[in-house]
């Protein structure tokens, strides 16, 4: 038997390993917290020890880089033009090449003349200065609003009408810079700010706030400075965005309507034409990720850990070459979250394929109507119904997302583009039939 003396012991020696185990626990939990608490306070610093001081309008982000290196070392990839996606990424081609319906489809317009895809942040200017149409048709200044880094500098010397309605090739050789720090960053507080007064405006008569807005909200409102829809306004040709009844497509499409603004005048068809530009920031808000509150950085520029600092990535890009950043919020593999995209991108690029070819095709129809003698009173509902059609095509066409920021909404938009393509068509083949029962007639 196991004599009292013995058990008491034993019982000695595990109270004494046990305290030792919780104590090594206690002391494991202390340093975790103490490892995290740093952690936290390194994530917390926003402004480092400053090697430089950074000028208001400091374009150079390499001095910025002396202070931010972490975000300046993945800023410098947006250099990068090789990068492929099936519907985008940085390596330039023609779209007109590659979607020849395109040519029919802007006739008479420059996009018509040259229309490539465009490379990352990095190339902004230099691809805007090397396109065709800054040289076809005389651009005016506001054109540079999104793509040089000098143009806040411009505005404020030269006032923002004067700046919109300065020929873009006047101010050209004062321009050298694509996409800054300086554009979407206070160089005090590095506080996300917009420097563009079109934005302003725009929220501003929408009844924003833009001091109101949370870090997360600017976290979009600086990419929605420039990826947006817009137009060149009177004679100034100041830059303004279509928001006064909203921004979805149908509440753009009546606003140019009451204020009767066109582009262009379609040299086959004779309508009066709009050309839409950018639209992600108005496609982005009709879908489940704004309304989730997912701004565009959480998916373009997400947040990496440099060590123990939080930053985000500043090499923008699709999410689908950096699909870690889908997986920040989807607990899915990357094949799968890929599959999914794609389906997205594959539906909705199916779905233009089938509106360029009703346009094509009412195109065609309003073409002949006036051949064969149709008056311009006869095909106004034909030429607005392409109008119609074909802004709604472009909207979609021209977002750079392929469908994905908004699905259901770009599927809606497409069959509105189709639906209206073939009313058109069907009303021009309509008129042709009377003339030539009228012509049979006489």
């Amino acid at each position: 038997m196991t004599s009292p003396e013995k058990v008491s012991r034993s019982r000695n020696w595990f109270l004494v390993l046990a305290a030792f185990l919780v104590g090594m626990l206690i002391m494991g939990g202390i340093a975790a917290l103490l490892v995290n608490i740093q952690q936290r306070k390194a994530e917390e610093v926003e402004y480092p020890l400053r090697v430089v001081e950074i000028a208001d309008g400091e374009l150079d982000a390499s001095v910025w880089g002396k202070n931010f290196p972490r975000q300046y070392n993945t800023f410098v990839k947006t250099e990068d033009d090789t990068i492929e996606t099936p519907y985008g990424g940085s390596v330039p081609y023609s779209n007109l090449e590659r979607f020849p319906a395109m040519v029919r489809l802007w006739a008479g317009y420059a996009f018509s003349k040259d229309h490539n895809e465009e490379r990352g942040h990095y190339y902004a200017l230099i691809d805007q200065k090397a396109t065709e149409r800054v040289k076809i048709v005389d651009q005016p200044g506001a054109c540079a609003n999104c793509h040089a880094g000098e143009a806040p500098l411009l505005i404020a010397e030269l006032g923002w009408e004067e700046f919109n309605s300065t020929p873009y090739n006047d101010l050209a050789d004062r321009m050298h810079t694509g996409s800054t720090c300086n554009d979407c960053h206070d160089p005090d507080t590095m506080d996300l700010r917009i420097t563009r007064p079109g934005l302003l405006n725009a929220l501003e008569e929408r009844g924003i706030d833009i001091e109101q807005a949370t870090r997360q909200e600017m976290r979009t409102y600086v990419c929605a400075q420039c990826h947006v829809e817009y137009y060149f306004a009177g004679e100034n040709k100041v830059l303004t965005f279509p928001w006064d009844n909203g921004l979805n497509i149908d509440e753009i499409d009546a606003y140019y309507t009451e204020i009767g603004f066109k582009d262009w005048t379609h040299a086959e068809t004779n309508a009066p034409m709009l050309k839409m530009q950018h639209p992600e920031y108005e496609m982005w808000s009709t879908g489940l990720h704004a309304t989730s509150g997912v701004s565009c950085a959480d998916c373009h520029m997400p947040y990496i850990r440099d060590g123990a600092v939080k930053v985000s990535d500043h090499h923008l890009r699709s999410p689908l070459v950096n699909l870690t950043a889908c997986q920040n919020c989807h607990q899915e593999d990357e094949e799968t979250l890929r599959a999914r995209v794609l389906t997205i991108q594959d539906r909705t690029a199916g779905l233009l394929r089938l509106a360029e070819e009703a346009l094509l095709e009412a195109i065609d129809a309003i073409a002949a109507a006036q051949a064969a003698g149709a008056t311009d009173e006869q095909l106004e509902q034909a030429r607005y119904l392409h109008r119609r059609a074909s802004m709604r095509w472009d909207f979609v066409s021209s977002e750079n997302s392929t469908g994905f920021h908004s699905p259901q909404e770009s599927a809606r938009i497409l069959a509105m583009a189709i639906d209206f393509a073939r009313q058109a068509q069907l009303e021009a083949e309509r008129i042709t039939a009377g003339q030539q029962v009228n012509a049979s007639t006489n």
